[in-house]
């Protein structure tokens, strides 16, 4: 049995960014799962923070469509994101009044109105995580969000939440320990895209480090100076711990040290965790050693980040993880060029 893992569409997005919307970009993925058994959507299929979900879902609907129809008669296993954590709410409910706790792996049936989008292929719901192997297993990794040190927007809310809820345990945690620290932010951002479309933009954190990377001289000086001050801060006020390393390895390192982190809290005794979130696939060749972690990147345009030579960057999009019957998962790119 062969499985594609495919992350971060955020279809819908408002700002243009979610690639599958282009012809050429969808025909890509789908002669990527040509052979293939199973396709699992590891999260932030949808762009659920930018404008109400009847939107998200027109804009939408071609490419679940061309997917459903390209998978007919075979799985299509829908983890959720932070981005599109509604879609797996129906399944969290159902535990809740069966009084049931979530595990690491718990299969259920998603939101009527994202499973309606499918009719051909199989369609199920897994999270926050999927074993798609006896030694695979596979999560969109927002979890890492509660022990990144890069301070983000997000980061920062959920330093800020958990005073409230209560901080992740440091040995073993469960699934209900990080959604306690989540779940109040991403109901929030979730409420005020359907009544208040526009609040909050999904790429504002790269375009702040796109800004702040530009900086130069005097200038950058004074960024550097403000960032540590601002880091301080947070500190001090129980929010982090965050540091003020904002580079491309920062961001790489942080998030791999994080998701390591959520993994054996959780208990994840897994030869291979494949991992999204991050939009930045890998390990490519220059990459050094990421263990046992595999990232497929995203399919949508991350300028901020692409820099002069977008091909040669690990955020260049339209990759896929391939796990076959055995042997270690292949990251491949799907996507030659960008239209």
């Amino acid at each position: 049995m062969t499985t594609a893992i495919v992350s971060d569409l955020h279809l819908g997005a408002s700002s243009g960014r979610d690639l599958l919307r282009d012809e050429r970009v969808l025909g890509a993925l789908l002669d990527g799962l040509r052979g293939v058994d199973e396709l699992v959507l590891l999260g932030d299929v949808l762009e659920l923070r930018e404008r109400p979900l009847a939107e998200v879902l027109a804009a939408a609907r071609p490419v679940l469509d061309a997917i459903d129809q390209a998978m007919a008669g075979r799985r299509v296993t829908l983890l959720a994101g932070n981005h599109d954590h509604q879609t797996v709410a129906p399944l969290l409910d159902g535990l809740r009044a069966a009084g049931r706790p979530l595990e690491a792996e718990t299969i259920g049936a998603p939101a009527a109105w994202i499973a309606d989008e499918f009719r051909r292929a199989e369609l199920r719901a897994a999270y926050p995580g999927v074993w798609v192997r006896d030694d695979v297993y596979a999560t969109h990794g927002h979890y890492l969000d509660v022990h990144n040190t890069v301070p983000t927007f997000e980061r920062i809310a959920i330093g800020a939440s958990q005073r409230f809820t209560g901080r992740v345990p440091d040995d073993r945690a469960t699934p209900a320990d990080y959604e306690a620290a989540l779940v109040p932010l991403y109901g929030l951002i979730y409420s005020l895209a359907q009544s208040s479309p526009g609040t909050l933009r999904a790429d504002r954190s790269s375009r702040v480090w796109q800004a702040i990377s530009a900086s130069n001289g005097h200038r950058a000086l004074l960024t550097g100076v403000a960032i540590r001050a601002a880091v301080g801060a947070l500190n001090l006020a129980g929010v982090g711990p965050v540091r003020p390393e904002l580079t491309g390895e920062a961001l790489r390192d942080a998030a791999l040290r994080a998701i390591r982190t959520v993994a054996d809290r959780l208990g994840i005794d897994a030869a291979h965790v494949v991992f999204g979130h991050t939009h930045r696939s890998g390990p490519h060749e220059r990459d050094a050693s990421w263990g046992r972690l595999i990232n497929p990147g995203s399919w949508i345009l991350e300028g901020a980040f692409l820099g002069a030579r977008p091909q040669d960057s690990p955020y260049f999009p339209g990759h896929c993880v391939i796990v076959p019957d055995d042997g270690p998962p292949e990251l491949r790119r799907l996507l030659p060029d960008l239209p």
